[in-house]
């Protein structure tokens, strides 16, 4: 099974349409359970929370509780610039200056 390594986070995303729902966190995982895909509470709360990284699996049935199209995952997410992240000194890329 693949993970899908976040390099950003999505989790204010995955927090604003479970919260637009009206469902806990422990509403959603009974959800998910009832899909097949088992989740404690606990474990989705890291995937918001950015800690911990979310099954595409996850991803497909949590598109299917949400009806949504996977774009609304990315909504306002950018990509990592791995030149800024390299500056190695601590101290911002010249392009933050």
């Amino acid at each position: 099974m693949t993970k899908l390594l976040q390099d950003v986070g999505i989790g204010t995303n995955l927090k604003r349409l479970r919260t637009a729902r009206r469902l806990t966190q422990e509403n959603l995982c009974a959800k998910m359970t009832l899909r097949g895909r088992p989740m404690s509470q606990s474990a989705y709360s890291q995937i918001e929370n950015g800690t911990r990284n979310i099954f595409v699996s996850d991803l497909i049935v949590l598109k299917e509780i949400y009806n949504v199209p996977y774009d609304e995952f990315f909504r306002d997410v950018r990509p990592v610039n791995k030149y800024e992240q390299c500056s190695g000194s601590g101290e911002k890329a010249e392009t933050d200056k």
